[in-house]
């Protein structure tokens, strides 16, 4: 009954982090295959040909076994659950704010899902440092709370904020790009399709659209990122990160772990909007 009370940005919070929550457990191996195939160093490829998703994958399940693939999982959470929570309330918070009325524009979408994601983005940066060097497989850190502890003391408090302007720069376009072309998709389907029991999965493909077209735009945002958070002494401007992947990999270093990440947002997206709005409509209200 309390639940049934509560104010509708909390409900929005809760649907947010339930639907993260199921995401992410699911979707973990493919980023930890993407953080390893960005972080891979040029030496580790001479006479071995081209590191590729499958190799990565095959390596980590024979060097870490089956749960390796899962390292990183607990920061993982630890970002997701609060994180698609805040951004799931944020979006509707600004939402019933500015448009109580009607759907927004395109524009405007994208200027929803980009601020939603930006307070999201910031709140949770310093978990997202945690998880990418957890998942690098660089640092051997026991828990998420003796990580936080260990880069404090270590580093500085500076060092949880590292990449804030690649995650900006790469959250905030996905995100705005995203729910812009998911919320046109959207509107776009027959009525006897969104007001039928087939709705949800009509959502599901309306976001797998909308996410592979914001991951491959972002990509290059986050293999900056990436390389700055696991390697915050070598790095300590995004433009020397710029220059550094450009010189050693080329542009198609821009786009290493594409696939994976590309795989792993989509399905994430997808599937944390097709459950959010699901839950939101099980309680009567408009998301």
């Amino acid at each position: 009954l309390s639940f049934s009370l509560a104010h509708p940005a909390v409900k929005a919070f809760m649907c947010g982090s339930l639907s993260g929550t199921c995401s992410t457990l699911l979707f973990q191996p493919l980023d930890l295959v993407k953080t390893r195939l960005q972080t891979l160093q040029n030496g580790v490829q001479h006479g071995s040909g081209r590191v590729g998703m499958v190799t990565v994958f095959v390596s980590v399940l024979r060097t870490e076994k089956l749960l390796g693939l899962w390292r990183g999982v607990s920061p993982s959470f630890v970002r997701c659950i609060p994180g698609v929570g805040i951004y799931f309330s944020t979006y509707f918070t600004l939402k019933q704010r500015f448009f109580a009325d009607g759907a927004p524009g395109p524009l405007q979408a994208a200027q929803l899902g980009a601020g939603a994601r930006c307070v999201a983005g910031v709140c949770m940066l310093p978990v997202t440092v945690i998880k990418t060097r957890f998942e690098s497989g660089r640092y051997k850190y026991s828990s998420v709370f003796g990580a936080l502890q260990c880069v404090c003391r270590t580093e500085g408090p500076k060092a949880l904020f590292s990449g804030l302007t690649a995650t900006l720069l790469r959250d905030a376009p996905f995100s705005g790009i995203y729910v812009m072309i998911y919320s046109q998709a959207k509107y776009t389907l027959p009525r006897e399709i969104s007001q039928s029991s087939y709705a949800p999965l009509a959502n599901f493909s309306c976001g797998v659209l909308a996410g592979i077209l914001a991951s491959i735009v972002t990509q290059p945002a986050d293999v900056v990122k990436t390389h700055i958070q696991v390697s915050p002494d070598v790095f300590s401007r995004t433009s020397d990160v710029v220059q550094f992947i450009y010189k050693e990999h080329g542009l198609v270093g821009f786009f290493r772990g594409a696939v994976p990440r590309s795989l792993r947002r989509t399905m994430m997206a997808a599937m944390a909007w097709t459950v959010y709005e699901q839950l939101m409509a099980q309680m009567g209200l408009k998301s």
